[in-house]
């Protein structure tokens, strides 16, 4: 399995074409709409309803992007799509929503967020509710989460749509919920081969990880994030495939 060129052709935004000050918060409506008109890739984070849908959001929680509180999955979509984005004026949309404004033109890079709460096998629903909705879906897409559970499970719902894995050197302050031993693990990358990967997107402070060096020369294809300067960017393309930028025009 490969990836479309697309996702090699141009940067890929992320959390879309967010910024706060001109009105567009992260993977809202608004700044789907400025990376589509910019010609940019998008990508975005799924988290999952009370109902079993998946919606177009980072955070496990409301707290921080709406003047909601409390997990996102404690509520129904119908629910979801009537809460206001913070300084944005949209409302959280649903990845059906999404995947009919862009419409094929241009690539969508999905991560899905991890449900288990520490990288674990308890996950499932997300991913198959993500798959559900990109049946039919014409665009470039690929699948993506941290939890190489979830990227697993990907394969088993849609063994036909491209799927990596974000990757992380895994720093105990940032990932303070996943055990330590878990993250020994995962900074790895070890299961690369085993969810039938065909790229990887890695932290861009970590990119001189020897195993990146090691799956380039297999044939992975890397992205990296989150690039937030064109200077970081020119020393990220030393190495990557493609960056995922924000803050800037890459």
């Amino acid at each position: 399995m490969t990836l479309p060129a697309s996702f090699l052709a141009r940067p890929i935004t992320h959390r879309a074409l967010h910024d706060c000050k001109a009105g567009r918060v992260e993977n809202s409506v608004k700044s789907i709409q400025a990376a589509l008109d910019a010609g940019y890739g998008i990508e975005m984070d799924v988290q999952l309803t009370r109902d079993g849908h998946a919606m177009v959001f980072h955070d496990d929680r409301l707290d921080r992007l709406t003047g909601e509180t409390g997990p996102v999955r404690d509520r129904t979509r119908a629910e979801l799509e009537t809460i206001p984005l913070t300084d944005d004026g949209g409302m959280i949309p649903s990845l059906e929503a999404v995947l009919a404004m862009v419409d094929g033109r241009v690539p969508l890079l999905i991560e899905i967020k991890d449900q288990d709460g520490a990288m674990g096998p308890n996950v499932g629903q997300l991913e198959k509710a993500t798959c559900a909705a990109l049946e039919g879906y014409q665009g470039d897409v690929a699948l993506m989460s941290f939890n190489p559970h979830a990227v697993a499970k990907c394969a088993e719902y849609a063994p036909h749509l491209p799927r990596g894995i974000t990757t992380s050197s895994y720093q105990a302050v940032f990932w303070p919920e996943v055990p330590e031993a878990r993250r020994d693990v995962l900074r790895g990358i070890p299961d690369y081969d085993r969810t039938g990967s065909c790229f990887i997107s890695h932290e861009a402070n970590d990119l001189d990880h020897p195993r990146v060096a090691e799956l380039k020369a297999k044939g992975a294809r890397v992205f990296t994030w989150t690039i937030r300067s064109a200077q970081q960017e020119a020393e990220a393309r030393r190495i990557v495939d493609n960056v995922t930028f924000e803050g800037y025009l890459a």
